[in-house]
């Protein structure tokens, strides 16, 4: 692509986010992005799990990863009672465009009433890196994910955003983004971006990406717990208000847990505070769990998660 393309096609996106800022910030003038809501009653929402809860499993005997993956549904639902997947590209790297194997897949989850939530996708290349050929080609890697996400049923894939952005500089991201979520467009799958690690970590980075992409199908995955740490392994930001900030544009949510305590909640962060700022944004979708501690082992992990999960779904939150 030359620089008059280039400038042209992101003169076109200016445009068109400023057409789209009502509706990207569809709940930012009702919902309060201070990260402390007001006391309330939390709404409902679905529980799905996300495959990473499991990866240690996944990842023990590799040459059994494939026959886990298609077992996923099954271990989702009766192992853990969760009815909605989110799956890791990783676990099935070489099966996307495997018509038999996403058949079989499909019909496992189907076998035993699992919805196919979402695509987490990794490893296939930088959106924002400066090379047009490269950023190009990550773009093109991750359209087979878009096509398989569309046969699973599933409703978004989660991609990583890459380092080449900040609050003032969200091109060339902002035009590979975009491009996907053109793509994605066409076969009703939403493109949906995780605080994963450097610039979209940053609310205000995040954000201004969202804003240049200005496109209806592209949003943002809030996970609980990915946010910048200082050297104590703090949390260095606010993460409720950050959370709050990145809600409005939500199109899932992440339950990042880590550690509970003897009473079952998390030690890091506050569920119910985070639920109410969930609700407040007007969110009623998938909350996936994303066990990630090492203290307790993955399963007990979910079960935790999960049953923090019910215990303040649909409760009154104090303030």
């Amino acid at each position: 692509m030359n620089t008059s393309q280039f400038s042209r096609r992101q003169a076109a996106r200016i445009g068109l986010a400023a057409a789209m800022a009502p509706a990207l910030g569809r709940f930012s003038s009702a919902a309060d992005e201070s990260g402390k809501p007001s006391a309330g009653k939390i709404g409902d929402f679905k529980i799905s799990l996300a495959q990473w809860s499991l990866h240690k499993r996944l990842f023990a005997d590799r040459s059994k990863t494939l026959e886990v993956n298609l077992d996923f549904p099954k271990t989702a639902k009766m192992e853990f009672g969760i009815d909605g997947v989110e799956y890791v590209n990783q676990f099935f790297k070489d099966k996307a465009r495997d018509q038999s194997y996403l058949k079989e897949l499909n019909k496992r989850a189907a076998d035993h009433g699992v919805t196919n939530v979402l695509i987490m996708i990794d490893a296939e290349g930088d959106l924002s890196v400066e090379n047009s050929d490269k950023r190009n080609q990550a773009v093109e890697n991750h359209k087979k994910w878009v096509d398989t996400a569309a046969i699973l049923g599933c409703h978004a894939i989660r991609i990583n955003t890459g380092s080449n952005y900040s609050p003032t500089k969200t091109a060339p991201t902002a035009e590979a983004c975009g491009a996907l979520a053109e793509y994605g467009s066409k076969n009703k799958i939403e493109i949906i971006c995780e605080n994963h690690g450097g610039p979209s970590s940053d609310p205000d980075s995040l954000i201004a990406l969202i804003k240049a992409v200005g496109s209806s199908n592209f949003g943002t995955l809030p996970d609980f717990g990915n946010f910048p740490r200082d050297s104590s392994g703090k949390h260095s930001i606010d993460i409720y208000k950050a959370i709050a900030r990145l809600m409005p544009y939500a199109k899932g949510v992440s339950a990042k847990s880590y550690v509970f305590n003897t009473e079952g909640s998390e030690r890091e962060m506050d569920f119910g505070r985070i639920l109410k700022i969930v609700t407040d944004a007007g969110y009623s979708s998938w909350i996936g769990i994303e066990y990630e501690g090492s203290e307790t082992p993955e399963p007990a992990g979910i079960i935790s998660t999960k049953k923090l999960l019910e215990r303040y779904r649909g409760q009154q939150y104090k303030g």
